[in-house]
């Protein structure tokens, strides 16, 4: 049965059945996002791919609209976005203050703040969306997308089937390859270590089908990078490292212990300095895209008459009450953080400046990460620039207000903030990088505004629900890398690379504890892998993304 794309003002478009869809392709896209960025430190837009399946789907009701499935594949865009809170929230366990994620304040931290970031981006929709030539790439992809399955023909409809088939036998091939490893029928991957005079290196391959699937979604740019990083990990910095401080023991235990304690840092100021390059790029069109969206939005409340369907927000006194409740929760979850800690005595003081440090830094990234967004699409947006900025920020902040020196006593409980309000202001970037996209495919298939972001709402609640259950069973399976007494759960933590350098970050910053003399080396080679990566851009040849470098090499083998 085709879909329908009908002329009437009230189109079939905010349905339960959308909504329930929309939440079950969540549990999987989410659970995928959140493993996969905690192994590779990479999550996939899941638009197109949710697209595909709720039009397989829906293709069954009769009276199933593009509008219906552009619901859809908002509320699983939301959620799986929301994943990447994962950049942020496993710090909490690798300083040591968390064990595991307690539900309640988990899903907290991920709904409020990515409620915060559907409210802060609303007002900007008419002007970063309608009134902007910003392209939007993954937003028009999933509208064009929408747009052919609609079509009705009998093409489309093989077309729509063939899509869901291909998502079910490449989850069962995944599934079946995954549960022959765990039998242990053969191995996954294949490590070996070896000298070179006083020279430690090593090299390995692993077969994943999750991997390969990813590969194909990041595209052949970020896979080469992520090699190049490997290559200098392990071809370079710990051959080198080995050999000016020789050490007896085997191979692998020497070549590992170097690598995670000096050549892990030198990957984290590689990507420190990558993320920030990429933020730095966009100051000046970021600067004037928000200028341009602040008028725009003063000029239409000036302007009178009533709004056609497809140009209906949430009304914004409806906003401003949303962005206001949200401060109760807020206060709350910080509250309930500081309770019983040793900053207990600074607790007013101390949740006042985080609620604010909440609201301000949040609307600031929310609007710069709906722009870059806009320009150069969710996948690569430099999340990792506006957690690394967050931190540090939230860091400074709490130590001047806290009044505690560096490595005191009261230090790591200060670290642990730090990070709880950065995890709420990240849930505010990760959402508010997804919601301006969804509403450019909106506006492409003559959705209704208001009932795409009451969706985007209700991913956002999705997501909260399935994440820290998901990151829970995570943490219990493998652990995570640098977390205390890992080695107990897993001898293959999972790296999560940018949590470890957002959690490193805070510590060296109210710790004192940071050797910043290898983060500085890591600094210069991404200032390095910068200049390439432009001198190639200018060349016109395929680019190496210095922070995919960076990424490849803080991974492990």
């Amino acid at each position: 049965m085709g879909q329908t794309t009908p002329r009437s003002d009230r189109p079939v478009e905010l349905t339960i059945r959308g909504l329930i869809l929309g939440a079950a392709i969540t549990l999987v896209f989410t659970a995928a996002n959140v493993y996969l960025g905690l192994k590779v430190g990479l999550t996939f837009a899941s638009s197109i791919p949710a697209a595909v399946i709720s039009m397989a789907v829906l293709r069954f009701f009769k009276n199933s609209t593009i509008e219906e499935n552009n619901i859809v594949q908002t509320v699983a865009s939301a959620a799986g976005t929301l994943s990447s809170i994962i950049f942020v929230l496993p710090g909490l366990v690798m300083v040591g203050w968390w064990t595991g994620f307690p539900f309640w304040t988990s899903f907290g931290i991920c709904a409020v703040g990515g409620i915060l970031g559907v409210m802060y981006t609303v007002p900007l929709r008419r002007a970063m969306v309608v009134d902007s030539p910003l392209p939007y790439p993954e937003g028009v992809a999933a509208a064009e997308v929408l747009k052919v399955g609609a079509g009705g023909s009998i093409g489309t409809k093989k077309e729509t089937q063939a899509g869901l088939i291909s998502v079910i036998s490449g989850s069962l091939l995944s599934f079946g390859f995954s549960l022959v490893v765990a039998m242990r029928l053969f191995a996954d991957q294949l490590v070996a270590f070896f000298r070179m005079g006083a020279a430690v290196s090593g090299c390995g391959s692993s077969l994943s089908l999750a991997l390969f699937g990813v590969g194909h979604l990041v595209g052949l740019s970020v896979g080469l990078a992520i090699l190049v990083g490997l290559v200098i990990a392990w071809g370079i910095a710990t051959p080198i490292l080995t050999a000016l401080h020789p050490a007896n023991g085997a191979a692998a235990d020497v070549g590992l212990t170097v690598w995670k304690t000096q050549v892990r840092l030198i990957g984290a100021g590689t990507i420190g300095v990558a993320a920030i390059w990429t933020l730095a790029k966009m100051v000046k069109p970021i600067w004037l895209g928000l200028l341009s969206a602040f008028r725009q939005a003063l000029h239409s409340r000036a302007a009178t008459g009533p709004l056609s369907r497809t140009d209906q927000d949430i009304p914004i006194t409806i906003v401003a009450a949303i962005c206001l409740i949200a401060l109760l929760p807020i206060a709350v979850l910080l509250i309930g953080f500081l309770s019983g800690t040793r900053l207990h005595d600074k607790l007013i003081p101390l949740t006042i400046t985080g609620v604010i440090y909440v609201v301000i830094a949040g609307f600031l990234v929310a609007a710069i990460c709906g722009y870059m967004a806009g320009l150069i699409g969710s996948s690569n947006s430099p999340l990792s620039g506006v957690g690394i900025l967050a931190v540090i920020g939230a860091s400074f902040l709490m130590m001047l207000v806290a009044q505690i020196e560096r490595g005191s006593e009261g230090s790591s409980a200060l670290v642990a903030f730090s990070l709880f309000v950065t995890a709420i202001v990240f849930s505010v970037a990760t959402i508010s990088n997804d919601n301006l996209q969804d509403l450019k495919t909106g506006q492409l298939v003559n959705a209704t505004p208001w009932r795409q972001q009451a969706s985007l709402v209700v991913g956002v609640l999705a997501g909260a629900v399935v994440i820290p259950p998901i990151l829970d069973l995570l943490n219990r399976a493998y652990g995570f890398a640098g977390a205390p007494h890992v080695a107990a759960v897993s001898s293959q933590p999972l790296p999560a690379p940018q949590a470890t350098l957002i959690s490193t970050l805070a510590k060296g910053v109210l710790e004192g504890r940071l050797e910043w003399g290898l983060i500085g080396i890591g600094a210069a080679v991404g200032a390095v892998l910068i200049v390439v990566d432009e001198m190639l851009g200018l060349a016109g040849k395929l680019r190496l993304p210095p922070l995919s470098i960076g990424i490849g090499i803080y991974l492990p083998l």
